[in-house]
């Protein structure tokens, strides 16, 4: 079938939906998606943030659609006419739906371990508002306790219902799901019990905020200061793919995912297996020689986490030998006196967040040890 999409023609399959024709042409074209998922089933249709105008309905019938669509949901006519980002009425409708997905959203992105790779970050940077027009209090969840490796934060989930499928579809068993109706719908596990299901980790790679996160990598590191690369093992759990991201810092592993494409979703392997992971290779293969490296990740340019990782960079030459004559000459060398980098710890392989006294080993240089005793007998 023929499909129109901002004045750019491709041809799909039938059955093909908008917003996968969409993903076929890329770049602006492509709504954003906060609750579809492509390697979920019944997935799309909760955040409506891909809200389309449909201008020509087909070639028999070229009446335009009266309102708005979801393009996750909606199907391909022959001959159908979309507009995505030239559309007013979508991008408008697009700048509403941001505003109502952040009206009880904490905006805790400074203290969010999801910060720099959130999906409700770049919809906002996109479509989102200086501002907020509400007053009301925003609606809080108390803490609950899911299990020895995943956090949930309700006050900050949007009720996309990916884990819920994740969860379903991955998992033997499933004790996790949707609680109440209405503004009081939220994740909660059956009478708190906890989520240890071997693929249960993959509830933390599908959600596109910081609701669920890892709780190995909680508060350790900034996702922007580490590095990826791809790696992979040959993992023994079935339905493992193996494949995996490794988020390092130096010689430490901070973190292990699945990897990702493009739209944020696991990318298959290679061979054409499913890249979801298991516990196993997630939360208890935090060494380099764990894994097989492949290389480094391939990040957008836009990304912040692509920071000082761009590919076939050319740094600036030092310009002070030339022109001085003689290296320079540093006034002090800080990490002698405070000695914050002789650590013997390594922060990844902690089973709690981090804190600042895990950057300390004790050993006080004894000129510390004098002036911590004056000030305390002043």
């Amino acid at each position: 079938m023929k499909v129109t999409i901002d004045n750019i023609t491709i041809d799909v399959e039938p059955g093909t939906t908008i917003l996968q024709a969409a993903r076929q042409i890329g770049g602006d074209v492509t709504p954003p998606a906060m609750c579809y998922y492509s390697k979920l089933e019944g997935s799309g249709g909760k955040c409506r943030t891909c809200l389309v105008e449909v201008s020509k309905g087909s070639e028999k019938d070229p009446r335009p659609m009266p309102k708005l669509v979801a393009s996750c949901r909606t199907t391909v006519m022959e001959g159908m006419e979309v507009k995505s980002v030239t559309s007013e009425k979508a991008l408008d409708a697009r700048d509403g739906v941001t505003e109502f997905l952040l009206i009880n959203h904490p905006l805790d992105c400074p203290v969010c371990d999801q910060a720099g790779e959130c999906d409700l970050q770049d919809l906002d940077y996109a479509h989102g508002n200086s501002g907020t027009r509400t007053e009301f209090v925003r609606r809080t969840f108390e803490k609950e306790d899911i299990g020895p490796y995943i956090q949930l934060h309700m006050t900050r989930c949007i009720m996309c219902y990916r884990c819920v499928f994740t969860a379903q579809q991955l998992c033997e068993v499933r004790e996790h799901g949707i609680l109440d109706r209405g503004e009081r719908s939220q994740i909660s596990t059956y009478l708190n019990k906890a989520l240890t299901n071997e693929f249960i980790g993959n509830v933390i790679d599908v959600c596109p905020v910081g609701a669920l996160t890892d709780k190995t990598f909680r508060f350790k590191n900034r996702v922007w200061f580490t590095k990826p690369l791809d790696a992979h093992r040959d993992c023994e759990v079935k339905g493992c793919s193996g494949h995996v991201r490794l988020w390092m810092r130096g010689d430490e592993v901070f973190r292990v995912t699945a990897r990702r494409d493009e739209w944020n979703e696991v990318r298959d392997t290679p061979d054409g297996r499913k890249g979801w992971i298991c516990n196993t290779c997630r939360f208890h293969k935090k060494k380099a020689s764990d894994w097989i490296i492949d290389g480094p990740t391939k990040i957008k340019r836009i990304s912040v986490i692509s920071q000082g990782h761009y590919l076939n960079l050319k740094k600036p030459t030092d310009t002070f030998v030339p022109i001085m004559g003689r290296d320079p000459k540093h006034l002090l060398d800080i990490h002698t006196v405070s000695e914050v980098n002789k650590t013997d710890i390594d922060l990844s392989l902690l089973p709690r967040p981090a804190h600042s006294t895990d950057f300390t080993t004790g050993n006080v240089l004894p000129e510390a040890k004098q002036i911590n005793i004056q000030e305390s007998n002043s």
